[in-house]
């Protein structure tokens, strides 16, 4: 799908989807909508369009995931589609029964709690969840940079920058009562939450012991605490056996932290598609 826009005056700074993972074409001067046009410039980020609502018969449902840059896709091809909401579009586009449209709400650097790259999860829930239509699942995978950005060890100036970008900190028991507060907001919607576990991300530049243990607290309550009405268990899938607290080498893209291709084709492989009936 190619979506154009003419834009006949200034606009001011655009709202973007930064890090959009595909081009976006600018002409010259003029309006293009109807033809093709030699590109002037090329942007990497989506500006102004937010989404694109697609009329569908039946009992055709919508599931968003919801989260960072590991659902944004970062690490994966650009132009090819291959993040894990893409990847897990076409395993349920290829199966009989209900039609699911699939809506990635996910952003490069947010958070659960604590603005700054976007509006927090739970600020946005009401406009990147509860707007959307006929949604029936959640699948919520948050949380790596609250606890990466809380106890990472930084130095100097960067010491500094992270303190401005994280602006609170998040402890796990903190963490834990926002996923209750998006799970209970999101049945009071009749949506049902799906809980992915927090990957693992030694290696990455805002790891650390602390950091590892806060992500295995709020791991073990995704996984054991009742609250979610079913699981994915995205850090297992990802764990590289000789060190859990990794990332396997051919799943990263190189930094420990985002998904290649191959870790996204791994994590749309572990969804249980009975959970879309």
């Amino acid at each position: 799908m190619a979506i154009s826009l003419y834009l006949p005056n200034e606009t001011g700074p655009c709202t973007c989807h930064n890090n959009a993972l595909d081009d976006t074409q600018v002409s010259g001067p003029g309006d293009f909508t109807a033809q093709r046009f030699q590109p002037a410039s090329i942007l990497r980020d989506r500006a102004f369009l937010a989404s694109v609502d697609v009329d569908a018969a039946g009992d055709a449902a919508t599931v968003v995931t919801f989260g960072d840059s590991i659902t944004n896709g970062t690490g994966s091809t650009w132009s090819g589609n291959r993040r894990w909401p893409d990847q897990l579009a076409d395993r349920l586009a290829i199966r009989t029964g209900r039609v699911w449209g699939v809506a990635n709400a996910g952003i490069s650097g947010n958070r659960v709690l604590g603005d700054g790259t976007g509006d927090s999860a739970l600020a946005r829930l009401d406009r990147d969840v509860f707007s959307l239509p006929n949604v029936k699942m959640l699948i919520l995978f948050e949380g790596i940079n609250d606890i990466g950005r809380s106890y990472a060890h930084y130095q100097g100036e960067a010491a500094e920058a992270q303190k401005v970008l994280q602006g609170r900190m998040t402890g796990a028991a903190q963490m834990i009562a926002a996923y209750r507060q998006i799970i209970d907001r999101a049945h009071q919607h009749g949506i049902k939450v799906v809980g992915a576990t927090i990957a693992p991300f030694k290696g990455a530049s805002y790891w650390s012991v602390e950091g590892e243990a806060a992500r295995q607290e709020v791991n073990r309550f995704i996984r054991t605490g009742g609250a979610f009405d079913a699981v994915i268990d995205f850090d297992k899938v990802l764990a590289d056996p000789a060190d859990p607290a990794s990332m396997r080498a051919d799943f990263h893209s190189g930094d420990h932290l985002h998904g290649s291709d191959a870790g996204y084709a791994a994590i749309a492989r572990s969804i249980d598609l009975r959970l879309f009936r």
